[in-house]
């Protein structure tokens, strides 16, 4: 079962500049964020908080879906998803 991931800009120096990685393997959210720490150490520090739980200000995606509408990190993956990691921005 593979999912793309797409990689947002402040994170490619973890993944050697890669914006889109695939992953196999990933039941769900939770799965996908420790599969990319396995593949791209570091990554997962940037992704949850001390609790585990998706940081405040890093949006996910499945399919255009936000995962804080669906179950989040437990949110289920199938094969051919694709997931969007989008950091909130500031501003005004």
């Amino acid at each position: 079962m593979a999912v793309k991931v797409r990689i947002p800009t402040p994170l490619r120096k973890l993944t050697k500049e890669k914006d889109i990685v695939e992953l196999n393997g990933a039941a769900n959210i939770g799965d996908l964020i420790e599969s990319l720490e396995k593949n791209y150490p570091g990554i997962k520090d940037r992704l949850v908080d001390e609790k585990g739980e998706v940081r405040r200000f890093i949006n996910v995606f499945i399919n255009d879906e936000d995962i804080r509408f669906l179950e989040n990190k437990k949110t289920s993956l199938k094969d051919g998803d694709e997931v969007s990691i989008v950091p909130a921005i500031a501003g005004g």
